[in-house]
């Protein structure tokens, strides 16, 4: 019955997590508001904020969880990709806890624990799937054939639809984080209002950078005929550019899943928890006999329960690291 803590530290959220057999019993998260002045996240602030909520973090996530530090038996962590120096904190602090306590150290990749975020709760889907893995750094299909063995098919060619999201929001004047308002205002709009254009690109790839600086026109050029078209039309603008990206989303992942003969669907990733993503999917799944997998909104965005979960997968496989392991911002998926 392998105890595992998580630590999680990739951009602007420290989280630490306990899975014990298995079974996630805490999941805490810290985030940072300290970047919402700056409108993004600026990576030597992170740092310092990371430092100063690990321990607190860790501690809240023993109590939680019932468990101490000598019931641990191993740690861990996100080797990336990410923020070198967010990553750097919670590398450091795993490696300390670890050969403090004796323990084996995990490398767990932050993109293939977002896969695994499926295996925290039931139902569970069946080997193989395929997982539409969207965040803000990326954005790709992945062919899961096990725990361990997952294989990329597409991917962005330039940005990720998270980016396309958060630069929208730039351009239209939102605050950070612009992501969960663009959810909230599409509920509000028409989706039909206005059309933007779905990039060609081959196989099971995408783009997002000619969105982007199509939306950017777009705005210009109604601002410029009518200055208050923002505050009239913003409603309609979030849930028109929300369809675009979803259904670019959703016409590769059915692309992919008809050439690979697969109907055990899921989604993970930051973007995972918009509304319209989601909702997406559950019409595509029931349109085409698929079997759809969307985690719970705390498992979607940056988490430590994610870590603990591909920690106990990698802990019963004795796949374990050590001392001499450093965060990696560019983390090969495999």
């Amino acid at each position: 019955m392998p105890v595992i803590l998580g630590i999680e530290s990739s951009c602007d959220d420290t989280s630490a997590a306990v899975c014990v057999d298995g079974e996630i019993l805490s999941n805490v998260i810290a985030n940072q508001t300290i970047h919402a002045a700056y409108g993004g996240v600026v990576p030597e602030l992170a740092s310092r904020v990371h430092q100063q909520n690990i321990i607190p973090a860790v501690q809240q996530a023993l109590l939680n969880a019932k468990v101490s530090k000598n019931d641990i038996d191993a740690v861990a962590f996100t080797r990336g990709p990410g923020l070198l120096g967010s990553l750097l904190v919670g590398v450091s602090f795993a490696k300390a806890f670890a050969l403090g306590k004796k323990l084996p150290l995990i490398e767990v990749n932050h993109m293939q624990a977002h896969i695994l975020a499926h295996f925290i709760d039931h139902p569970k889907p069946d080997f193989p799937f395929l997982c539409l893995t969207v965040s803000g750094g990326h954005t790709q299909i992945v062919l899961v054939k096990n725990y361990f063995d997952m294989e990329i098919v597409g991917q962005t060619m330039d940005d990720a639809a998270g980016e396309a999201m958060d630069k929208t929001s730039k351009i239209l004047g939102l605050p950070y984080p612009g992501g969960p308002l663009i959810d909230k205002y599409a509920r509000l709009g028409n989706p039909d209002a206005f059309k933007f254009p779905e990039p060609n690109i081959p196989d099971f790839n995408f783009s997002f950078s000619g969105l982007k600086t199509s939306i950017l026109y777009f705005i210009r050029d109604e601002v410029a005929a009518d200055p208050q078209f923002l505050q009239k039309r913003m409603n309609d603008i979030c849930a028109s550019v929300e369809k675009r990206i979803v259904t670019i989303l959703l016409n590769k992942l059915k692309k992919a899943a008809l050439t690979y003969n697969i109907t055990n669907i899921a989604l993970a990733g930051g973007v995972s928890a918009n509304t319209g993503l989601r909702q997406g999917l559950t019409d595509l799944g029931s349109q085409m006999g698929w079997n759809c997998f969307i985690p719970q909104f705390a498992y979607c965005t940056d988490n430590a329960a994610m870590i603990a979960i591909a920690g106990h997968y990698k802990y019963l496989n004795h796949d374990f690291v050590g001392q001499n392991v450093a965060p990696l911002a560019r983390m090969p998926f495999n």
